[in-house]
């Protein structure tokens, strides 16, 4: 996506790709024009677009995108409705879709553009992560991890504005998830090494999946691994290596887990006593992330709060996420 592109349609566009429920569309000055028509269809639409939204999705933007246009059409001798969109919006819906039900446990393309990265002088495309991920909150198996969620893409905006935590460091991610972080750190901010760990099998299995689509498969970069909170590390991968920087995000929302989610940190702190350790925390409930501080502090870590507030949602430009929702980053040492 070239910076040529308005900023309001390339803003567009990138929420489009990440499947935002809520993109802003461009100004009526701009919907109107048949250029910007014809770059949104190329960029999100057109069939040519390898990884495209789900179709519900499309569908959904598409027949508003065509009524705005309609809308901000003056003087029809001078603009009209590009057939390209017309002819997508036609093809979508002479297929019939899947219910609301079923397509929300499917496992569809996502792409999140990393607008705090510039592009390398070697590449075309803007610096971005493509994912396969359900929408749903809890898969059908239970695991909440085939989504990614807020506070591991603000965590990666705090590491793309000073990525010195994980650059030529070795990187364990525990609760992964889809891997964002992982592919984050292995494929633009030059980690030595990343291990990608998650306690569900389901998770790690699908791995491979993200690694794929971020030109990491066989990388000698990343690997997957299966790893229990609360378990020993001891003749693990882990605790056969080395560890500089263990990150997790959104991994503290089950006051359950919290105990054993400790307790493998602590052991990481003693296994590595120089690594750093890095927390995103979404504050859904205020109780459970005062329980992870209180246990933290009884267990010997100092917790520091770093600053690094959520950017609003007007002045986000990829990726893309909720700006009501207090997200925390914190730094423990022990």
């Amino acid at each position: 996506m070239g910076a040529q592109i308005n900023p309001q349609v390339s803003r567009f566009c990138w929420q489009n790709l990440q499947v935002d429920p809520t993109p802003v569309f461009p100004d009526n000055e701009l919907l109107r024009e048949e250029e910007v028509q014809e770059t949104i269809y190329k960029q999100v639409f057109s069939g040519d677009v390898p990884l495209r939204p789900p179709r519900r999705y499309q569908v959904k933007i598409l027949k508003e995108l065509v009524a705005k246009i309609e809308s901000s059409i003056e003087d029809w001798d001078q603009h009209g409705i590009s057939d390209n969109l017309t002819f997508a919006l036609s093809q979508l819906l002479s297929q019939p879709l899947p219910s609301e039900t079923d397509a929300a446990q499917q496992r569809d393309h996502v792409t999140y553009h990393l607008s705090l990265l510039q592009v390398p002088p070697t590449e075309v495309d803007p610096p971005h992560i493509h994912l396969l991920e359900s929408r749903s909150l809890i898969s059908a198996s239970g695991t909440t991890g085939l989504r990614t969620w807020e506070a591991a893409l603000h965590l990666g905006q705090y590491l793309c504005a000073d990525p010195s935590s994980v650059k030529n460091r070795r990187v364990l991610e525990l609760g992964t998830g889809t891997g964002y972080l992982a592919v984050l750190c292995a494929k633009y901010l030059g980690s030595d090494h990343v291990i990608a760990s998650d306690g569900s099998d389901e998770v790690v299995n699908h791995l491979s999946e993200s690694f794929l689509l971020n030109g990491l498969k066989g990388s000698s970069k990343i690997t997957p691994m299966q790893l229990g909170w609360g378990h020993a590390l001891a003749g693990t991968e882990v605790g056969g290596g080395d560890v500089d920087t263990v990150l997790g995000a959104d991994i503290t929302y089950d006051v359950s887990v919290i105990p054993a989610l400790v307790a493998t940190l602590e052991d990481l702190a003693g296994l590595f006593p120089a690594s750093s350790v890095l927390i995103a925390a979404t504050e859904r409930n205020r109780a459970t992330f005062e329980r992870f501080l209180d246990v933290c502090g009884k267990r010997g870590f100092t917790v520091t709060h770093e600053s690094y507030p959520i950017l609003r949602r007007s002045e986000q430009n990829g990726p893309f996420y909720s700006d009501t929702t207090p997200i925390h980053i914190c730094k423990l040492r022990k």
